[in-house]
């Protein structure tokens, strides 16, 4: 099954190169990626898979499934580009792992069994899908999440952290600004509020971090700056620690109000990202079989102070997140406009192939052994009994 999936894939190595080709040539920001979408939904539709468009009421995420039954093991697709700067960090390159994974995988799960899913998932920058997705359930159902992530690396999937996106505003009274002489405004309490955060943070676990900006400060400075909004980022190792950070923001705006006598108001202006779980017993079968595909050099697991919404999911599912060196030039560094220059040429397209190929061996053996999807599920509930 191995050989026929792996020759197949040969046989749409142009299809694949296009895909990653179209991606890189029409950079789509977030949650606007409709040309990848529709791009990719042809691609699929074309290959008899089953497709729900504008999955979970998104409207550029979407479903595509090949097959029956369980064991069902799910490529995720990413295709959003940053709005000046393209696809420096190699979404594009995303999509091409995950669709010729996807793609190959069902040429053999009519004789082995199981369910090829492919989800696109767009704004992978702001909020991603996967996040909302995950919040619906999508993944419950799922036995195991695949992706690769390009970098200037090759490395084991490793963790990453969790952010929590938390926003708070402050009201006070109105007026011109020469006319009052007393009391504080809603500004004060902002500036207040950061240089208290700042003062706080020195009592913060190891790894924990907020970065903040303001983004209303006021109309007009002969106005009082009766409205702001601030919005932060809060950083930390596990999910927990980050609300456990948001609680003590909280009270501290609680006080301010009440001390400052203005209103206010906190919410989250995104869905939270949370650390990505990892699985070694789904790692190291992935790492076994790029070795087995020719990618021979990988680094031990590479562990990320950003946020990656294949976070949320790995609460949910046992997930891997590897990365894969795209670049020949050691003088090219990720992200950048010159390694999405790179996501097109000759040697990321070889680098691509050869993922693809160990992300659909890796699909194969865990239909057929059952031996290994059950090791992958006891370490995945030992993990997260212990959460």
């Amino acid at each position: 099954m191995k050989q026929e999936a792996i020759s197949y894939l040969t046989t749409i190595r142009d299809e694949i190169f296009n895909l990653g080709k179209f991606l890189y040539e029409n950079p789509e920001e977030s949650f606007h990626e409709d040309k990848a979408y529709r791009y990719l939904i042809d691609l699929f539709k074309k290959h008899d898979f089953k497709i729900i468009e504008n999955y979970v009421d998104i409207p550029t995420a979407f479903y595509a499934e090949y097959g029956k039954g369980h064991p069902k093991i799910c490529y995720l697709c990413e295709y959003d580009a940053l709005k000046d700067g393209g696809h420096i960090s190699g979404h594009n390159l995303i999509s091409a792992m995950s669709a010729a994974a996807g793609l190959s995988l069902a040429k053999v799960v009519p004789k082995i069994g199981g369910t090829v899913i492919v989800l696109g998932c767009p704004g992978e920058y702001i909020g991603s899908a996967k996040v909302t997705m995950a919040k619906q359930g999508v993944f419950n159902d799922i036995d195991v999440a695949l992706m690769c992530h390009p970098e200037a690396v090759t490395a084991k999937s490793g963790t990453s952290m969790a952010v929590l996106p938390l926003s708070i505003k402050y009201k006070s009274s109105d007026g011109l600004a020469y006319r009052k002489k007393s009391g504080y405004s809603a500004l004060d309490a902002c500036l207040f509020t950061f240089n208290a955060i700042s003062a706080l943070s020195k009592g913060f676990e190891d790894n924990c971090s907020i970065d903040g900006v303001i983004v209303n400060g006021g109309a007009a400075p002969y106005m009082v700056p009766y409205e702001t909004e601030a919005k932060f980022y809060i950083r930390a190792p596990k999910i927990v620690q980050a609300e456990d950070i948001e609680n003590k923001i909280k009270e501290l705006v609680k006080v301010t109000s009440f001390m400052m006598d203005v209103s206010y108001e906190t919410s989250l202006y995104e869905l939270p990202y949370e650390d990505l779980v990892p699985n070694d017993t789904l790692s190291r079968l992935f790492s076994h079989n790029l070795k087995e595909c020719g990618i021979i050099d990988i680094e031990e697991a590479k562990d990320t102070t950003s946020a990656l919404s294949i976070g949320t999911v790995s609460h949910i599912v046992p997930s891997i997140h590897p990365y894969i060196n795209m670049i020949e030039d050691d003088s090219i560094k990720y992200p950048s406009t010159e390694f999405a220059a790179s996501t097109i040429k000759d040697f990321a397209q070889d680098k691509v192939m050869k993922a693809a190929q160990a992300l659909t061996i890796t699909g194969i053996d865990l239909i057929e052994r059952e031996d290994l999807l059950s090791e992958v599920k006891v370490e995945f509930n030992s993990r997260k009994h212990k959460l």
